[in-house]
């Protein structure tokens, strides 16, 4: 499997971790057969039985979905940033550089108080 296709599927079964509740049920059963069972759309169409083009078109449609709410509302990406920002801090701490540590923390603060504060 191409690097690509692996990222891919991390980053959609990543958003779906997220915003998979907003999916239709068959969305969400055919993405996760894709992105976690890593089933390829042949195998997903003969266990669905449905044609391998219904199925390329519900794993489309899941994934501009997932990716316009992203868009949208953001939460995946908020995410990934605090925890970024938290394992940052941890390992500043960890090396005992108490004002990056501090910058740091600050920095995750602001990040949620912009969130609290819809911006």
């Amino acid at each position: 499997m191409a690097r690509e296709d692996l990222d891919r599927k991390v980053d959609l079964a990543f958003l779906a971790a997220f915003y998979g509740g907003l999916l239709t049920e068959n969305q969400r059963r055919v993405l996760s057969l894709h992105c976690e069972e890593d089933l390829s759309l042949s195998e997903i169409a003969e266990e669905e039985g449905v044609s391998r083009q219904s199925v390329h078109e519900s794993l489309s449609r899941a994934a501009a979905r997932l990716e316009e709410m992203e868009r949208t509302l953001g939460v995946a990406g908020r995410f990934r940033r605090m925890e970024d920002g938290l394992s940052q801090a941890l390992s500043s701490l960890r090396a005992k550089d108490y004002p990056r540590t501090e910058r740091l923390l600050e920095g995750l603060l602001s990040l949620d108080q912009e969130e609290q504060n819809g911006l």
